[in-house]
């Protein structure tokens, strides 16, 4: 008896210092401010977050973050690349401070990490074989059509396919945008449902596919679907959250801020469509 209450107490006892460690291990401002070290993670997508050829980070979300780090006094960047999925197991496990993917901010994920304000809005579209020759056009359809149509695992794309009741047979996941390509022109699924900028880049990298003409922007509970893009923290990290809020909201009242949205090929009404929500209505089921 003694020694299981022995063990008993050594177990809560460790667990307790595994909690304060847990804890103390979170990105906290002060600390990376001191360290002038800020580690932020991408998933690789052109053109919300990317490393290119030479190893730089590029994009939306990391050019704003680049700003917004010089702003905090933060001299370096650790950059580190990962699968979309993958992005809140690893600020929920400390392996990244922060992700500038442009991750669109959902009630679900609101219940697991932190975003920031907005810094870009985005609309959908679909990635097709070339010639279209399922003549899609909606991710609709895939409801009745009996029609394949991919997806990227963890994307957003998941809840508005089942929004618009498409069978979960017919939906096909991928682990990362590159695969998309050879998934539609091989036929394994007859489209890839991605935001619109994605598809635009995806096509324009073969010419087995092309963006499906004349799309036609889903509409759920009567509303026509766009996204909203934001940073992402963890639970634990309000204090950086809230600086970043600070700055971001600094920066996109400038022109350097418009630029880098029309040099990613963000357009005017996406520029402007990022003021129109909050994170907190975002946010509300």
């Amino acid at each position: 008896m003694k020694t299981t209450r022995r063990h008993l107490i050594m177990g809560l006892a460790s667990a307790c210092i595994m909690g304060f460690a847990t804890q103390a291990s979170a990105a906290d401002l002060k600390s990376i401010q001191e360290k002038s070290v800020l580690r932020v993670a991408v998933a690789n997508e052109i053109p919300y977050g990317y490393m290119d050829m030479s190893g730089e980070a590029k994009g939306v979300g990391p050019d704003v973050a680049k700003h917004i780090a010089q702003a905090l006094g933060i001299k370096k960047i650790e950059w580190s690349t990962t699968n979309f999925g993958s992005l809140i197991p690893g600020l929920q496990a400390n392996r990244f401070d922060m992700v500038a993917a442009e991750m669109a901010i959902l009630p679900q994920r609101c219940e697991q990490v932190l975003f920031s304000q907005p810094n870009s809005s985005y609309g959908e579209g679909l990635l097709v074989a070339k010639g279209n020759p399922k003549n899609i056009h909606d991710f609709a359809s895939f409801a009745t059509s009996g029609n394949k149509i991919a997806i990227m695992a963890g994307a957003d794309q998941l809840e508005m396919l089942q929004a618009l009741k498409v069978p979960g047979s017919q939906i096909v996941t991928i682990s990362n945008n590159a695969d998309a390509i050879s998934t539609v022109s091989t036929g394994r699924a007859d489209a890839y449902a991605a935001t619109s900028l994605t598809v635009g880049e995806l096509a324009s990298k073969s010419d087995k596919v092309e963006p499906a003409a004349d799309f036609v922007d889903p509409v759920i509970d009567g509303t026509t679907v766009r996204s909203w893009g934001g940073f992402v923290f963890s639970q634990q990290s309000e204090d950086l959250r809230d600086a970043v809020n600070t700055e971001l909201a600094k920066f996109k009242k400038t022109p350097e801020w418009e630029k880098i949205m029309t040099q990613y090929g963000f357009s005017a009404e996406d520029a402007k469509g990022s003021f129109t929500k909050t994170t907190s209505q975002l946010c509300a089921k």
